[in-house]
């Protein structure tokens, strides 16, 4: 390839499809709204609707990963935290996927200790990260979902918990690999957790690390999901 036609780098390339990719979805979503609207009660909340509303949150949540992971490769993840009420926030994460509740009959509550009101973080990265846990727990819950927000050691901790069947056991003890990187051994990929700990990571305050740890059980005996933002 001469210099006056340099070969395309391929993760720009990729980033550039995904980021066209999105727009689209985000099309076709606000179409399949609009669409919705015309149509009586009864269809709306047919199991099939349910499907399609939580395939849309799904892809999107895939494509937003797959932005994010670019931008942290090439250092253009820019970390933009300031202080959120915790309340808020969390009510804006669970309204942003009523309708999949809604279909799938599950009830989503939260609880916020209320010695920790106030969270200091990046708004939309933090979202992005709970939005993709969100999605994940819906599709393993039985009924329920509960987030729940508190103070440990000092850090804000943001816990998604279900009552699915919990993470595999395998996966739980490799926990820290798929954070170091993707390994593609096993049956998932763990892109979704890899994307959260480097989020996390971003999150630094007086020498303190964010991270992330799943684990089973808590209130509901499911899969535990944690976020530690210091």
């Amino acid at each position: 390839m001469s210099q006056d036609n340099p070969a395309l780098d391929f993760s720009t390339v990729i980033a550039s499809t995904v980021h066209d990719m999105k727009n689209s979805l985000a099309m076709l979503m606000q179409a399949h709204s609009q669409w919705m609207g015309r149509l009586p009660d009864s269809e709306r909340r047919s199991p099939e609707q349910g499907v399609i509303e939580f395939e849309f949150a799904h892809l999107n949540g895939m494509l937003v990963q797959l932005l994010g992971l670019y931008k942290l490769g090439v250092n253009q993840m820019p970390l933009q935290p300031a202080y959120h009420e915790l309340d808020d926030f969390i009510e804006a994460q669970l309204a942003a996927h009523q309708e999949v509740f809604a279909s799938r009959g599950i009830v989503a509550t939260y609880e916020v200790d209320p010695l920790c009101p106030l969270g200091f973080f990046d708004r939309e990265l933090v979202a992005s990260v709970l939005a993709n846990t969100i999605n994940n727990a819906i599709r393993y819950a039985r009924q329920s979902l509960l987030i729940s927000v508190s103070d440990e050691a000092g850090q804000l901790m943001l816990t998604i918990n279900d009552d699915g069947d919990g993470y595999p056991v395998e996966m739980i003890e490799r926990q820290a690999d798929y954070v170091q990187g993707i390994n593609h051994s096993s049956g998932s990929t763990g892109l979704g957790l890899y994307f959260a700990g480097r989020i996390a990571a971003l999150h630094q305050r007086n020498g303190v690390q964010g991270c992330t740890r799943i684990s089973n059980g808590g209130p509901l005996g499911g899969g535990v999901f944690s976020l530690y933002l210091p």
